[in-house]
């Protein structure tokens, strides 16, 4: 089976409400869609939403370098040659991780379909259903406490709280949400790069002495401060996770190596797709280091991606992948499917995706 071609779309889905972090604020998820074609009539599905924050990707960047560098690396490929065709991907150009995240998944989704085969068993079928936080918007302490309420009657059991605007106030927040939702709910802070090391060790040590249980602290310096990474992680107790420190299996070495971190958050569109995140994955086993994985705003064709990948690898132990539960519709058939905050992956070949509505095609 030959790769023939691609055909790019976007599609555009509301958000429940506004999602704001230290970065950005938006009311829309915005994806890339990508359908790349092959000499049997199969198509393998991949998306890449936009984050120029984190990853320097906007949708006419990741666009045009799919269809003018990507794609000719791989045209004409035959799909059983998959790491050939993996690493074609990634040395078609450098950094544009979101653009590659989107071939590389639809080049998986042609796989597994090319051969029966579910991809979360492809990568080791640990379990069909993984459980999720869902995230909580930085927002008023009482609104982040009344967001957590609802999602703990939601069912979610883990809550991802955005903090690092002001540190002062981020404890305001924190306690806030703690005693909306009570001792037995796990909290988990994302400063998203907005405190510096000295601000973060203060700030932590803070709602250790305040018995807050905080499981961890992901991201809480720039992301190229990493001998204050490590500076935070010696000096607290609470688990520090590398999230836009570690885009890479390079990355995720020197981070090992310098044990900057206690945890990996591995993303697909940082990563540049499923290999070089089941790259870092072994990496950081052999490093005895566990990892999280995590996702952008975007759509369920990268969440079943990525919940495929945590589904089969034991070395990831937490998820983030609620971003699909944060969207007002679902115009995926097929795919994951939540159940409260856990995900149910399709026995479906490939990603298990058959359609995608309001998918407009651009290139």
């Amino acid at each position: 089976m030959k790769i023939t071609g691609i055909s790019i779309g976007k599609l555009i889905i509301p958000l429940k409400r506004p999602f704001k972090t230290a970065l950005r604020q938006v009311t829309t998820a915005e994806d890339i869609v990508i359908k790349v074609h092959t000499d049997e009539g199969i198509t393998g599905l991949g998306s890449a939403p936009a984050t120029v924050v984190i990853t320097g990707d906007s949708h006419k960047s990741a666009a045009e370098a799919i269809q003018n560098t990507i794609l000719p690396a791989i045209i004409g490929m035959d799909i059983d040659h998959r790491e050939t065709i993996l690493q074609r991907i990634q040395m078609s150009m450098v950094h544009n991780t979101s653009a590659k995240a989107a071939v590389d998944i639809a080049v998986h989704d042609l796989f597994g379909k090319h051969y029966g085969l579910p991809l979360y068993r492809f990568f080791g079928g640990k379990s069909q259903c993984i459980p999720s936080d869902l995230t909580i918007s930085i927002n008023e302490p009482n609104e982040m406490a009344a967001d957590a309420r609802c999602a703990i009657d939601a069912g979610y059991h883990c809550l991802k709280l955005k903090v690092g605007i002001d540190a002062t106030r981020d404890l305001t927040r924190i306690r806030a949400v703690r005693q909306a939702v009570g001792p037995r709910v796990a909290l988990r802070l994302d400063a998203n790069q907005g405190w510096s090391a000295k601000e973060a060790v203060r700030t932590i040590r803070t709602l250790e002495d305040a018995g807050l249980d905080i499981e961890l602290i992901e991201q809480p310096v720039s992301a190229y401060d990493l001998d204050g990474l490590k500076w935070v992680t010696d000096h607290v107790t609470t688990a520090i996770m590398a999230d836009e420190s570690a885009f890479s299996p390079h990355d995720v070495f020197r981070l090992v190596s310098m044990r900057a971190c206690d945890l990996i958050n591995i993303k697909l569109m940082k990563a540049g797709g499923l290999g070089p995140a089941a790259q870092i994955a072994a990496l950081a086993a052999a490093s005895g280091i566990e990892c999280m994985m995590g996702c952008m705003l975007e759509s369920k064709i990268g969440i079943t991606a990525a919940a495929s990948l945590s589904a089969g690898v034991s070395v990831i132990t937490k998820n983030d992948l609620d971003a699909a539960d944060l969207m007002t519709g679902d115009p995926i058939s097929g795919g994951i499917c939540y159940e409260k905050d856990t995900l149910i992956l399709p026995n479906a070949p490939g990603l298990g995706i058959t359609d995608v509505k309001g998918w407009q095609e651009i290139l």
